[in-house]
């Protein structure tokens, strides 16, 4: 698990507020400058990595993010519907920086993916999350072809799903980049929406367990 999350109780709510404070700051410039000079809107696409690394640990403490593993979480969980995405930069920087960039780093979240879809599992098992639960994410956590195996199914994303993307494009530029060893543009305008019911992930519960066994041997 990410160290951050070890530390006591107090000492994460009062780092995550001075991260939420000094997230805040740039915001409010950028604003105030923005009022003057209309071009300086354009500062929010470099501002949004700033905001997803300093508002990371609030919102986990507050539930907003609800971690399965350390490099998977779901945005707003509920019982109807699980969004989920890899890990951030704040996650990325705390977990992911030991390993080396390329095959290893890539393993590795893989191995992150599977034991929390594991995760999902077990608690659909005793009864946290309903089977009905509605469970989506996007392509670049798997190829094609594990996608179909584990029983995904994908779907054009909305425009608000691509654009979320094209948001984030800095952060995932930079992540996909080291988990490829190699300056690489990650392709977010082919990218599909992957869905599937709790149901359904149970029953692949044996696969998961084979494809992190294959993973982690």
């Amino acid at each position: 698990m990410n160290k951050f999350y070890s530390q006591p109780l107090f000492l994460q709510w009062f780092l995550a507020l001075l991260l939420l404070i000094i997230g805040f700051y740039p915001a409010l410039l950028i604003i105030e400058k923005t009022y003057e000079q209309p071009f300086f809107a354009l500062f929010f696409i470099i501002y949004v990595p700033i905001a997803q690394f300093s508002f990371t640990p609030f919102f986990r403490l507050i539930g907003v993010y609800t971690y399965y593993s350390p490099m998977l979480l779901g945005y707003m969980a509920n019982d109807v519907q699980i969004d989920l995405h890899s890990g951030g930069s704040f996650d990325y920087l705390l977990v992911m920086s030991k390993y080396k960039s390329g095959v290893r780093t890539r393993k590795q979240l893989m191995i992150f993916h599977l034991e929390g879809l594991l995760a999902l599992v077990q608690r659909i098992e005793q009864g946290t999350i309903p089977e009905s639960v509605n469970i989506i994410g996007t392509s670049y956590f798997f190829n094609e072809r594990t996608i179909k195996k584990m029983g995904f199914e994908t779907e054009q994303p909305t425009l608000f799903y691509r654009l979320n993307l094209f948001v984030n494009f800095i952060d995932l530029f930079w992540m996909y980049s080291l988990s490829k060893g190699k300056i690489s543009i990650p392709k977010v305008w082919k990218a599909n929406k992957l869905c599937i019911l709790g149901s359904k992930l149970l029953e692949n519960k044996n696969l998961l367990l084979s494809l992190q066994k294959k993973m982690v041997s």
